[in-house]
This record gives structure tokens, sequence and C-alpha cells, in this order.
């Protein structure tokens, strides 16, 4: 049986995007390497096509899911980075 994570992009369940960025978060990055973070190339081609796709009202009901989860993420990483930043410069003081 094949892992999840395993199956190509265009197939793969919507979760795959919460298990790359948890695998990061879990590696224990350093404070550059969380700032720096960005999604793995194929996942990001992956949101650009859904992103193209949502706006010529092509998707499904999975692949809107998908998106969703993949915003989610976005936003959690981007309010998880601001509060990283507002650390730093708190305690530069």
């Amino acid at each position: 049986m094949q892992k999840e994570k395993d199956i190509p992009y265009g197939n793969c369940s919507y979760s795959y995007g919460f298990d790359v960025i948890t695998d990061f978060l879990a590696s224990d990055p350093t404070t550059e390497m969380l700032l720096a973070y960005h999604l793995p190339d194929e996942l990001q081609a992956r949101v650009n096509e859904l992103v193209e796709r949502n706006g010529e009202g092509q998707l499904t009901f999975d692949d809107q899911q998908e998106l969703y989860d993949f915003m989610r993420a976005d936003e959690m990483m981007s309010l998880l980075k601001a509060k990283t930043k507002l650390k730093l410069r708190n305690s530069n003081r």
C-alpha cells in the first residue's frame, strides 16, 4: 500500500501540504530556517495550478478543499513568521 505522501501531487490528499509543513516544524528548524521557509517547488506548483483552475471555475470539491487547506497552512506559517520576527525584535532591545 502506498503512503499518501508518495502519491504524485495531482492525486494527493489535501492533507499532504500539512504533512510537509509539520515535518519541517518537527525537525526543530533554526529561527533563520523558519523565517526562510517556503513550500517545496512541487507543492508550490500545485498551489499555483489550483489557484489558476479556481479562477476558471474548474475545481472539484476535493480540489477546493485542497486549496483551502493550503490557504490555512499559509496563514498559519505567516502568523508564525510574524510572531517569530516580533520576538526577535523584542529580544534585541
